[in-house]
């Protein structure tokens, strides 16, 4: 509504960054907002909702259990708390007042210790976890994960995440056979993985946590599966310093609505937004100082993107400089910037009509035009 954006003097946003946090992550589909709509002017016994839908959700995922929690960071915190607590009365309302007598690290890849808009560390940190870093930023084997193990280990965390460095890492399955080997639980954050919501838990991790707004497009959630008891003791944390990062009965059941149609519905594939950009790539390739192409995106998923490299002298001004321009326009336009010190931008079209597409090359033009 244009109303709005005119009553809080907001800009309108086209969102070529891809499903990100500070932009509102995505837009859920009519059927979700409807879902929403009800739980928001409805009463429930909220564990019952709460135990209820994650059944549901288990059932849909064929996964033993699921809860739905108000985001993935949550979603972290929560679980270390639950590994740590481990369903004990006294230390769930205690975990922060005083040390406890019982494993508290959390043993995570060097090059997985990252920060997503807040570092992983606080998230470990808010939920009573010590983090301890293995390996190098640039290399993590099983047998260097197995090397910072020790009794005071309470599980092992695997960021599943562009963010991360990808070369010489170890996957989810080989983190999966450690944790095993030490009779650990393995905690994966997949948040940013965007990809099937059963591919982890199969290859042995015994929490998963999603983003429940982004790929599977539901409101501002999170969802963790995984073993029974492990999520059982999550559920637990409302309780304790999890009250004060509760879920509201609208993002429960719109979250479950949204994972049902994420399942049924056909994802757009990398092919498809390769379809979709063509056209666009040509008109950067017509800029001076431009030259762009596909790219892939650099954790594996299917998802293909633009990239734009800078000639600074040609195009008359750096990529920073453009990245800057472009978000304080009207409408502003956001990139993925991540390489705009190198000279280079990428644009994710997922989320970008292709109105918005030619919204984007005029803003593009106009900046050769400063």
């Amino acid at each position: 509504m244009s109303s709005i954006l005119e009553k809080y003097n907001l800009k309108q946003v086209i969102n070529a960054s891809g499903r990100m946090t500070a932009l509102g992550v995505s837009t859920p589909l009519p059927e979700v907002v409807e879902t929403v709509n009800f739980g928001i002017n409805s009463y429930f016994e909220m564990k019952d909702l709460v135990n209820k839908t994650g059944e549901y959700i288990a059932r849909l995922l064929d996964v033993e259990n699921a809860v739905v929690v108000s985001c993935a960071s949550a979603g972290i915190a929560q679980s270390v708390a639950a590994v740590i607590v481990r369903g004990d009365a006294y230390r769930l309302e205690n975990l922060h007042a005083h040390a406890h007598n019982v494993p508290t690290e959390i043993v995570m890849p060097k090059g997985h210790n990252v920060n997503f808009g807040a570092p992983v560390g606080t998230m470990v940190n808010l939920g009573g976890g010590k983090l301890v870093e293995a390996g190098w930023a640039n290399e993590c084997s099983g047998a260097q994960l197995a090397a910072a193990i020790n009794p005071d280990t309470a599980a092992i965390l695997y960021i599943k995440s562009h963010h991360c460095v990808q070369k010489s890492m170890l996957t989810v399955a080989d983190a999966a056979e450690v944790a095993k080997a030490h009779d650990l639980p393995l905690i994966v954050d997949a948040a940013a993985a965007e990809e099937d919501l059963r591919l982890y838990y199969q290859q042995g991790a015994d929490l998963v946590i999603y983003s429940g707004a982004k790929a599977i497009e539901g409101p501002t959630s999170g969802l963790v599966l995984g073993k029974h008891q492990y999520v059982e003791w999550i559920k637990q944390q409302s309780m304790g310093f999890g009250r004060a990062m509760k879920v509201g009965k609208e993002g429960i059941l719109g979250l479950t609505h949204a994972i049902e149609l994420y399942l049924e519905r056909e994802q757009e594939t990398g092919a498809a937004m390769v379809d979709k950009m063509t056209t666009f790539i040509d008109g950067l390739n017509a800029l001076p100082g431009i030259t762009s192409r596909v790219v892939w995106d650099s954790a594996g998923r299917d998802i293909a993107r633009a990239e734009v490299n800078f000639d600074a002298n040609a195009f008359g001004m750096t990529a920073k400089d453009a990245v800057a321009k472009l978000q304080n326009g009207n409408p502003a336009v956001y990139c993925r910037p991540y390489k705009a010190n190198e000279g280079t931008i990428e644009f994710d079209v997922r989320s970008v009509s292709k109105e918005e597409l030619e919204q984007i090359l005029a803003a593009m033009t106009k900046l050769t035009q400063e």
